[in-house]
């Protein structure tokens, strides 16, 4: 079940040595099967010569398969202290090439410790993983610091951040991913293969980096598109009424009767350069 990827004691022994039941306060479930996290560290691509960035190692799992499979380096950021002894211990194992910052991922900034090429690598803690891809989406300056993110997240959030114009889940998620990156989802996760198993099915999606996205400021895209999605089943000239309604919609070429979900991100884009 949990196949052996180093010398390290399996994941159950450590979690049971170290005390580690899963808070759910913390969004935690833990990926115990060590053949599954190396999927997803194959599914990020090349790691030789890569650091990664990883957030919420839990007991590292998924932080032995990133450094088994050839990271220059990983930086971790966790905030349950309870975990710190067991990635210890993997640092121990792997010298100089884990990273453990003990604090808060949306309050922490890894960019400026990493060397280039760079990946974001994680099982990310449900609770905070939509504000955290936000945040790497909206980085500036762009082209960002990492050259892929692979994420796991729930099924849901994963199939609005992939949806098209016109599906049921095609909302702010889908325009900031797609607006910046090339999403895809990689493979489903079933809820057996966490401790404890989630009510719900998990996702691991791949984002590439686009090299040159269309121009527009993120923080008006962001106000376009909470605007926009904000009354989602309103005519737009109602929705955008704050942003300037339909004089702004028809500055950008857009009928003002069309409804949010059916506007591409080009269309979006055009509304957050009509604001300026």
């Amino acid at each position: 079940m949990s196949g052996q990827i180093d010398d390290l004691p399996p994941l159950r022994d450590v979690i049971a040595r170290h005390e580690l039941m899963a808070k759910k306060a913390l969004g935690q479930n833990f990926l115990l099967d060590l053949n599954l996290t190396s999927r997803i560290a194959r599914q990020a691509g090349p790691l030789d010569g890569h650091d990664v960035v990883e957030v919420g190692p839990g007991p590292g799992g998924l932080t032995r398969a990133i450094l088994a499979a050839g990271a220059r380096r990983v930086i971790a950021i966790e905030r349950d202290r309870r975990c710190l002894p067991a990635l210890a211990e993997i640092a121990a194992r792997y010298p100089g090439r884990l990273e453990v910052i003990e604090g808060d991922a949306l309050a922490t900034d890894a960019a400026h410790r990493i060397e280039r090429p760079a990946r974001i690598i994680a099982n990310l803690p449900y609770n905070v993983a939509t504000p955290l891809l936000a945040g790497w989406l909206l980085a500036e300056p762009w082209p960002a610091w990492f050259c892929s993110m692979t994420l796991m997240f729930q099924k849901e959030v994963a199939q609005r951040i992939c949806a098209q114009p016109g599906s049921k889940d095609y909302g702010r998620l889908s325009i900031l991913s797609q607006w910046r990156c090339e999403p895809h989802i990689a493979f489903d996760v079933g809820p057996k293969a966490f401790t404890p198993p989630p009510k719900v099915t998990s996702s691991v999606v791949v984002l590439e980096p686009r090299q040159a996205p269309l121009a527009c400021r993120s923080g008006d895209l962001e106000r376009v598109t909470q605007a926009a999605f904000g009354q989602r089943r309103k005519m737009l000239r109602q929705s955008l009424k704050p942003l300037g309604g339909a004089p702004l919609l028809e500055k950008a070429g857009i009928d003002p009767e069309r409804r949010a979900e059916t506007l591409d991100v080009a269309e979006f884009v055009a509304l957050a350069n009509a604001i300026r």
